[in-house]
């Protein structure tokens, strides 16, 4: 099993050099290629960054305290509300 790991990464290591050696290119590249692409990863980014923008407010600015000069802060709890015949209230 060893011998067989070692057979089939040495495989692999030969294909990545195959890959990555410079061949003779018949084609052409736009010069404007790169700037597509540069415009792909700001925009990307910048989509990103609108999604997150709370996240990220909240890494720039400070919490406040809960205690404030003028005393703790109050709490409102929601109330549970009976229906009653409040035609009849005068």
């Amino acid at each position: 099993m060893k011998k067989f790991s070692s057979i089939v990464l040495a495989l692999f290591i030969g294909f990545c050099l195959l890959v990555a050696t410079d061949h003779k290119a018949y084609g052409y590249v736009d010069p404007g290629t790169g700037m597509l692409a540069l415009q792909s990863v700001a925009s990307m980014a910048a989509a990103a960054g609108y999604f997150m923008r709370r996240r990220i407010k909240a890494l720039f600015t400070r919490k406040d305290s809960v205690e404030t000069s003028k005393g703790p802060e109050r709490v409102v709890l929601p109330v549970r509300v009976t229906r009653d015949d409040s035609a009849n209230a005068a």
